[in-house]
């Protein structure tokens, strides 16, 4: 019976750690891109996970952040999304115990689709005019 009762406690430790770090987050905020990896899973705990390519300027290297959604209403938006630069809230859960939660620290809890800005889309390489030489001279 006293080995019961050990198990029981070690057991209800172990969901109040994993309730408490799936509830507390350490930070928050918002981030900004385009999703170019979003699938459903693994072989026992199915989780969606994605990848949001984030471009600061046209040209430049792109930034990856890598994310987990646990709510399936968040998956179904970010699926109708893909193609459109969104902007992505999530929370950062420190110390998750397994990865049946999710593969990273980072749970996105809303998207919403926003506007390329203006600047951006007039950078695109088709509409950029190749430089002369005698453009480069006069610089």
């Amino acid at each position: 019976m006293h080995v019961f009762s050990i198990l029981a406690l070690l057991v209800a430790l172990f969901g109040g750690y994993t309730w408490l770090v799936l509830n507390w987050s350490y930070s928050s905020g918002e981030r900004a891109g385009y999703v170019q990896k979003f699938s459903h899973k693994g072989w026992v705990c199915k989780t969606w996970e994605g990848e949001l390519a984030m471009v600061t300027m046209p040209g430049t290297l792109t930034e990856k952040f890598e994310f987990s959604v646990r709510d399936d209403q968040v998956a179904r938006k970010l699926n109708e999304s893909m193609g459109q630069r969104v902007s992505l809230h999530y929370e950062q859960h420190i110390g998750v115990p397994t990865s049946c939660f999710g593969e990273t620290q980072y749970f996105v809890s809303d998207v919403r689709v926003v506007d390329v800005p203006a600047a951006e889309k007039a950078m695109t390489p088709a509409t950029v005019p190749p430089a002369t030489p005698a453009a480069a001279r006069a610089q």
